[in-house]
């Protein structure tokens, strides 16, 4: 069996002289002669992929099933079928973009004409794969493949509920099925959760590998640029010596937005993604970088887990990642197939901020999780007719949800949710507690990396458990800073320009929820015109001077400026300029108005009040209870002047209170209003 591994690996690398790693020949023995239950946690650039092609190939010349690979992103999904079929596998995909196939490929099944199949982990949430395709496979397949494995944990770093089906298909596939899970970032705990979930009757049959995680090749800096603008400097400043393509990491999409954008503008050759983009458009930047054409890609953490380009020379963190193992995970995109690659870490100011916003989001609360189950104990409801009756956005609701399908306390049949009769499904509120406090403390100790004297490898290795942790000899800490020169200053101003340089398009909102929470068309002679925001709210340009000026009870004069700038740059001419009256910050936008009228040469009136308290519309969490927080809110104590109007409010978290108030003016006579925002949540 080793001539015949060999000779696959050989030709599936198209390297005669190649030769298997420490541990990947004893894991494809175990798989093919013993039929084991196998945990690889080794390093990327290892070679998973390696073990579970050649394992594939030679289990079908004995006669088992095809292989099953369960697979997080559509990228590692493309890359993987290519070289599956370059060792001659029969290898096709499910997943969300090709629909129309998936008849045939459960004909191909039938017919034992597949070798490899990959499904995305959200396909084992769906009804119709769970009952028409999942029988099948159990029946038939010879090696089931769990790829990024620590995504089943919720200690990981990267907990998907989706992967919680992956127990299903373990309990479901008989005892003679080989079963594989790789990961290349899985701590002591997080391997402890996954062998407890391979480990079905028990662990007589279940190995792990796990190598050495020390990424030799590469060559880690941290440093300390609290501004947007200096970390946006530095990157103009250094990607163009830095040889080769890379990535730049950012946390959110608009950050991503907003770095490729200026790259560009500066002459580098840079494209954002995000997972919220098309599949065709990632795809697409995918490709181009794997050519070259681009200097980076600037991207959030959707291209991560899959993504393969050996010759990447260089990662740069603009922002840093809520943990330490997430950030080992992302750098190791760098440094696959070269012998040097420089790995960046940008911290910046606002981190800490986003990150909490990400740790606050992974569990809800006792109080929610009641509320919801509570409405669904009345009758089936869709996510929407939930919103009316629990305040939580519909992504947290349809989040919570899947883990309450997943652990058996409701199921969905269609758009509806219902409770599942019989169920003894507790909130287990000490372990989502406890989860939470391991966040907190990766986030401490992702704070703390590049700040404590210690080896920056080593770090990334002792988070990680690795058995061996060594300094490495090459990081800033070990060596010398190659990088930590304050940025151009002449950079750093045209940076800040750029910042300050896009106003935000407020979108014109067409529908409104109603009572019970059912979305209505809002009609045209109520509607408001397309708005703008000065900022947005955390953003590195504008928002800065105008948080100061909120703290302070005062605003400059120059924000009020922007602001007529913006409307003057919209092509908006209007007659008169009003403002919604705000229960925190008093009178604070009247003077804002004041000058905003007096750039633009029209009158400021006063035309609402307010006619009863509320709470403040940041606690309102979804459009339905947001819209409910406005409805009688307000009224219009002066009939409008002619003509368009501005109608100006402080911070535009949900658009809502824009859209309902300037409604009521436009029902009060106002020919159109212009929504204007000193800076925007969305």
């Amino acid at each position: 069996m080793t001539t015949e591994a060999l000779a696959r690996l050989r030709t599936l690398t198209g390297n005669p002289d190649a030769a298997f790693r420490d541990d990947q020949l004893e894991a494809i023995t175990d798989l093919v002669e013993d039929r084991a239950r196998v945990l690889c946690v080794q390093r990327t650039g290892w070679g998973k992929s390696a073990v579970y092609f050649v394992a594939t190939a030679l289990l079908r010349e004995r006669g088992a099933g095809p292989t099953l690979i369960v697979s997080p992103l559509l990228a590692l999904m493309r890359n993987q079928i290519a070289a599956a079929q370059a060792l001659g596998l029969r290898a096709h995909t499910i997943n969300s973009t090709n629909r129309d196939e998936w008849d045939a490929i459960r004909a191909g099944l039938a017919a034992d004409e597949i070798d490899l199949l990959l499904i995305s982990p959200e396909r084992l949430n769906n009804p119709r794969f769970r009952d028409d395709m999942l029988p099948l496979f159990a029946a038939s397949v010879g090696l089931l493949v769990i790829d990024e494995a620590h995504c089943i944990s919720d200690w990981g770093h990267d907990f998907r509920p989706d992967y919680r089906r992956v127990k299903d298909m373990l309990d479901a596939i008989g005892d003679d099925v080989a079963v594989l899970a790789t990961t290349a970032t899985a701590n002591d705990r997080v391997v402890r959760d996954v062998r407890e979930q391979m480990a079905r009757g028990g662990d007589d049959r279940l190995r792990t590998y796990r190598g050495p995680l020390a990424r030799t090749s590469l060559r880690l800096e941290a440093l300390e640029l609290p501004r947007p603008a200096e970390r946006l400097a530095w990157l103009v400043e250094h990607l163009p010596q830095l040889p080769g393509a890379g990535i730049v990491y950012t946390l959110t999409k608009r950050d991503a937005d907003q770095v490729a954008s200026f790259l560009v503008a500066n002459g580098i050759a840079a494209a954002a993604y995000s997972g919220e983009q098309d599949t065709e458009l990632r795809v697409a930047t995918e490709e181009r970088l794997l050519r070259n054409e681009l200097k980076a890609v600037v991207a959030t953490s959707a291209l991560g887990m899959g993504y393969d380009k050996a010759d990447l020379t260089f990662v740069v963190h603009y922002q840093a990642p809520g943990s330490v193992v997430s950030y080992y995970q992302q750098v190791g995109r760098a440094g696959r197939g070269v012998a040097h690659a420089d790995v960046v870490l940008l911290r910046g100011g606002e981190d800490r901020r986003i990150q909490d916003f990400f740790i606050s989001q992974a569990f809800p609360s006792r109080e929610r999780v009641d509320a919801v189950l509570a409405e669904l104990a009345v009758g089936d409801r869709t996510t929407r007719e939930l919103m009316s009756a629990v305040n939580l956005g519909a992504g947290r609701i349809d989040a919570m949800l899947k883990i309450l399908d997943v652990e058996g306390a409701v199921r969905r049949d269609g758009t509806r949710w219902a409770l599942v009769p019989g169920s003894d499904w507790k909130y287990d509120g000490e372990r989502y507690a406890a989860v939470t406090a391991l966040r907190r403390a990766e986030q401490e100790a992702m704070a703390a990396y590049g700040t404590d004297g210690r080896c920056l490898m080593r770090v990334l290795q002792e988070e990680l458990d690795d058995v061996d942790p060594r300094d490495c000899g090459r990081c800033s800490v070990c060596t010398a800073p190659k990088f930590a020169d304050p940025p151009d200053p002449a950079l750093v101003e045209l940076a800040q320009r750029h910042l300050r340089s896009k106003p935000i398009e407020l979108e014109v909102r067409k529908m409104a929820p109603d009572a019970t929470g059912a979305m209505k068309k809002i009609p045209d002679d109520v509607r408001t015109e397309p708005g703008w925001a000065l900022a947005r709210v955390g953003d590195g340009g504008w928002w800065p001077a105008i948080e100061r000026g909120l703290r302070a009870g005062r605003l400059d004069d120059e924000i009020a400026v922007a602001l007529a700038d913006v409307l003057r740059g919209a092509g908006v001419r209007p007659q008169w300029i009003t403002t919604v009256p705000s229960a925190s910050l008093g009178d604070l936008l009247l003077p804002v108005a004041d000058v905003i009228a007096r750039e633009l040469g029209v009158p400021h009136v006063q035309l609402l009040e307010r006619t009863e308290p509320r709470p403040p519309q940041r606690d309102m969490a979804n459009a339905v209870q947001q819209a409910a927080n406005v409805r009688g809110a307000f009224r219009v104590v002066t009939p409008p002047p002619a003509g368009t109007g501005v109608l100006l409010d402080d911070r535009r978290l949900s658009g809502w209170t824009l859209a309902m108030v300037g409604g009521q003016l436009r029902r009060a006579g106002a020919g159109a209003v212009v929504p204007l925002a000193l800076g925007t949540l969305l």
